[in-house]
């Protein structure tokens, strides 16, 4: 009933400068990566990681899959590049590491070979640390209507700060995701009212049935602090 919410969104797009800081590679296949090269101009390509092998390569489809020959001056063996990608989730991080061509295959599909990184630098997306929390709550469209109740979506938050959470529900269908809007967060507290939080989507990803929503608050300073006064958290931290 709650996934009336839920739409399809596109691959977001990953800021150029990332501060050294060594991370592992860790991302699921199927996700998309941010390929860029410089040769001479430069050029930045989306591509779906199919698959890695520790230490020995990253396998990602190719982008031009039909063999258009397009970046055939790009993508070519011995090439340099960056790859960035988007870890969500509670860590919120943009992550990228230079990584080497090492081959590119044409059957049974074409598929790009790249090194698999020494290591992988990492930047936080978020100007406040989240706590990590586990809250049953629901999220809800806001609706004009105020004698008409939205659908809602029951699920968990896993993290918060004064700025927003993370939020996170399961579904049977692996493809949906939720759509960018105004929603309410609806959490509800132990002998008191339902706190009810003014917010709006940023992004969202489907885990294999888990739906990981990214949520921003929108001017509700005052029942925030109130919130993390409840859950004991420190609003200097959060």
């Amino acid at each position: 009933m709650g996934e009336s919410l839920i739409i399809a969104t596109t691959a977001k797009q990953i800021d150029a400068q990332v501060p050294s800081n060594e991370q592992f590679f860790e991302l699921l296949p199927g996700k998309n990566v941010d390929l860029q090269f410089k040769t001479p101009m430069l050029v930045r390509l989306k591509a779906i990681l199919v698959g890695y092998e520790v230490g020995k390569y990253i396998l990602l489809k190719h982008p031009d899959p039909k063999g258009d020959n397009s970046h055939k001056d790009v993508l070519k063996e011995g090439n340099v590049g960056v790859i960035r990608y988007i870890v969500e989730g509670d860590k919120g991080e943009c992550c990228a590491f230079r990584s080497t061509i090492t081959h590119i295959s044409q059957y049974p599909e074409r598929f790009i070979y790249l090194s698999y990184p020494e290591h992988v630098e990492n930047r936080q997306l978020r100007l406040n640390q989240r706590v990590s929390v586990h809250i049953p709550a629901e999220i809800t469209m806001q609706n004009d209507d105020k004698d008409k109740p939205g659908m809602r979506i029951s699920g968990i938050v896993i993290d918060i700060s004064e700025r927003g959470c993370g939020f996170i529900f399961r579904s049977q269908n692996l493809k949906v995701s939720v759509k960018k809007r105004d929603i309410f967060v609806i959490i509800r507290n132990s002998g008191g009212d339902p706190v009810r939080i003014p917010a709006r989507v940023c992004n969202s990803g489907n885990d294999r049935g888990k739906v990981h929503v990214g949520i921003a608050f929108v001017d509700a300073d005052k029942q925030i602090k109130e919130l993390l006064k409840q859950l004991f958290i420190n609003s200097d931290v959060a």
